[in-house]
């Protein structure tokens, strides 16, 4: 990467490494460890956590065979809502840290700036004061505000629309080529309380 960069910086594209270089808050630059580790997460961070959404995906499908109907019956159209509703039902990130700002009250329990929390998507998602019988996977939800990509607001996810993008265009291909596709053996899953991650899923068509 570093060498990368370098190259960039003598030679500038018209690309994401050349944008990185040159991207400022205030005059500050992003350091030569900074660029790299920024560099990394955007790529680990991107292909682990649509992966595994995708995985995520077929398994659902073939666990709910009425859904997988419907999303058949019009996939242009049912599509979004079922990549929306696979990112909230098995949401690929369980949990992130926090440290607050200011000072925050949460049932009865006063926080303070510099204090660190650890916020469980996977619980939001399934939130009952939010979702109706949020248990259930349905592809026609609407709305669904879930969380599967983080809050609103600076931590929102970077890799949002491109996640989403790759998730859809990887169904619509899949559905379209082998509509029978189906986990045809269990799933092995990834030993993480991180991760909501699948490593092999073995299927047929």
């Amino acid at each position: 990467m570093h060498q990368l960069a370098e190259e960039r910086r003598q030679d500038p594209r018209d690309d994401l490494i050349t944008r990185l270089i040159n991207a400022n808050v205030d005059g500050d630059h992003l350091t030569r460890d900074e660029l790299g580790k920024f560099f990394t997460l955007l790529i680990v961070a991107g292909a682990e956590t649509a992966r595994n959404a995708l995985s995520h995906a077929l398994a659902l499908l073939t666990e709910h065979p009425e859904q997988r109907s419907t999303l058949l019956g019009d996939l242009p159209g049912r599509l979004p809502g079922a990549v929306e509703e696979v990112i909230r039902y098995a949401t690929p990130t369980t949990w992130m840290r926090r440290t607050l700002v200011r000072p925050a009250e949460l049932s009865g329990n006063v926080y303070q700036p510099g204090d660190r929390v650890v916020m469980f998507y996977n619980s939001a998602n399934r939130d009952a004061a939010v979702f109706d019988a949020p248990d259930r996977f349905d592809i026609t939800r609407d709305p669904n505000p879930h969380l599967g990509f983080g809050g609103p607001g600076p931590h929102w996810c970077l890799g949002a629309h491109l996640a989403r993008h790759e998730i859809t265009i990887m169904l619509k291909e899949l559905l379209t080529r082998l509509p029978n596709v189906h986990v045809s053996g269990p799933a092995v899953r990834q030993r993480s309380s991180f991760s909501n991650g699948i490593k092999e899923l073995p299927c047929s068509f």
